[in-house]
């Protein structure tokens, strides 16, 4: 297939696109670089024997967008591109609902225009808000904390209004929970700007010495031990995951939403450890307040993706570390200027 990659150079698209180009799809990337590298495309391009498509382009551009698809057939999208910090979206909610939303309703716009109607949409477990039980089914309540969470439940609104308008649409929401590691080769990872904000990055940038100690927010919250407990995937398991929804993607099949996630709660002080002894590196922290919007606990239930999609993740805690370690040390200072 040719497939759309919408913010493809960023830390899921990136690993998505390797995965997908060794099946043997032609990958089109397009993203705006705000918040990735370009050079992540390149070593795609090294790691799979196969270049990449790219236009550095914001999918707000309408007009760009449609010579995009008027210069290729595509056959699918694959929907990543968005801003993505909680915290962030907290201090700046109006940023996050235009960036979001608008750029949802300007690809879609296209997409209807030339009859591109198979769509996979990169949504979020923060959909959930604070979970009312654990694991999440697909099936609870909805309640986002945050305007980060609450741009990708107004998205996926937004597709189930489209699907309602026009059954012929395929679109699959995928609900990720925490990714984390890297490609084992290194060459890719996750490169955040600046502090990051979430807990990988943040340890192994302290590991290779770029951070001087890992601030934990929060350890008194109803957990184990009083740390947030989340639901940490390795990002190669959740590549596999669009592959997956994109081979399960025909005519009829619907609108239909998906987990992707491990099903199991691993606690920031358990993360440690497990960086701590697989790095062989210490890790300083200190607790600090808890961040706005954050939630207790949050891990999924997969079942759903494993019986329909043949989907599971199956790397461990241990593998995501490792491969984080790999990629940081390796490339210390992130992706060259």
């Amino acid at each position: 297939m040719n497939i759309l990659l919408t913010g493809g150079a960023g830390y899921i698209g990136s690993h998505t696109c390797v995965t997908l180009q060794k099946q043997g799809h032609a990958v089109i990337v397009l993203d705006n670089l705000c918040n990735s590298r370009a050079v992540s495309l390149d070593r795609v391009a090294e790691i799979t024997g196969r270049p990449v498509i790219f236009y550095p382009m914001d999918l707000r551009d309408r007009k760009g967008v449609r010579a995009v698809f008027e210069a290729h057939t595509i056959d699918a999208v694959v929907h990543f591109a968005g801003l993505k910090s909680v915290a962030e979206s907290v201090e700046k909610p109006l940023i996050y609902y235009q960036n979001n939303i608008d750029a949802t309703l300007a690809l879609c716009e296209v997409m209807v225009a030339y009859g591109v109607k198979n769509l996979v949409f990169s949504s979020s477990a923060t959909v959930y808000g604070n979970p009312e039980t654990v694991p999440i089914e697909e099936g609870a309540p909805t309640g986002p904390f945050n305007p980060y969470g609450r741009s990708k439940l107004y998205i996926e609104e937004i597709l189930r209004d489209l699907h309602q308008s026009d059954p012929s649409w395929n679109i699959t929401l995928l609900r990720y929970f925490n990714p984390v590691g890297a490609h084992p080769s290194g060459r890719i990872g996750e490169d955040p700007s600046g502090v990051p904000n979430n807990l990988m990055p943040y340890i192994s940038q302290v590991a290779v010495g770029k951070l001087q100690e890992l601030a934990v927010y929060g350890d008194d919250y109803p957990t184990p031990d009083g740390t947030g407990v989340r639901d940490y995937i390795h990002v190669m398991d959740l590549a596999e995951g669009h592959a997956r929804a994109l081979e399960k993607i025909t005519p009829g099949s619907g609108l239909v939403t998906y987990n992707l996630g491990t099903g199991k709660g691993c606690s920031v002080k358990e993360m440690i450890a497990a960086f701590e002894k697989t790095s062989n590196r210490h890790i300083p922290f200190k607790i600090v307040g808890r961040r706005p919007g954050d939630v207790p606990s949050c891990y999924a239930d997969p079942s759903l993706a494993d019986k329909e999609l043949n989907w599971r993740a199956r790397r461990s805690i241990n593998e995501m570390c490792a491969d984080a370690w790999r990629w940081q040390s390796m490339n210390p200072d992130g992706y060259p200027l």
